[in-house]
């Protein structure tokens, strides 16, 4: 129990440092970068307690994304200078698989050398990864646009009732 809940501490905290290190990078204020820290560990620690049940990648991803997206623009949006939903984007990015992406990239390196081994088995596993990549990039986009979509008609629908 104790290495379960390190290990999500561990996940979040460095989602957390990675998110930040986006929001530096998209030149966020400084109180802003407290928020990209909270998107990212929120992101990252939800999408690790989705692999942990044994959803997939993809799955974890949707609904860790999903369920930032809701928290950040339906209960901190009245605290965000920025547009809410470029932090919930922030918080998103270090959910991208980068290893996945390297190992296609580097078995389709192999193959273009002169003596390529195997290649029928390196051709399939880098197909495998781009599109395990790109399915997690769709879920997590999906996953952030599908909520707001939602909340922004329900605010639409519900200042036009009034």
């Amino acid at each position: 129990m104790i290495e379960a809940v390190e290990h999500l501490a561990h996940q979040a905290f460095f989602g957390g440092v990675a998110a930040a290190g986006f929001g530096i990078l998209f030149n966020f204020g400084t109180r802003d970068l407290l928020w990209c820290f909270a998107a990212g560990a929120i992101a990252l620690g939800l999408r690790t307690l989705g692999l942990d049940a044994g959803w997939s990648l993809e799955a974890a991803s949707f609904v860790a994304a999903a369920c930032l997206s809701v928290c950040v623009a339906g209960f901190l949006h009245p605290r965000l200078d920025p547009a809410p939903d470029m932090i919930a984007l922030t918080g998103c990015i270090p959910m991208v698989p980068g290893a996945f992406l390297a190992q296609a990239i580097l078995g389709l390196f192999a193959l273009t050398s002169p003596n390529p081994d195997k290649e029928i088995t390196t051709v399939v596993l880098s197909v495998e990864y781009l599109l395990r990549v790109a399915f997690t990039i769709c879920a997590i986009g999906t996953g952030l646009a599908v909520p707001l979509h939602i909340l922004k008609l329900m605010n639409f629908r519900g200042s036009a009732a009034e």
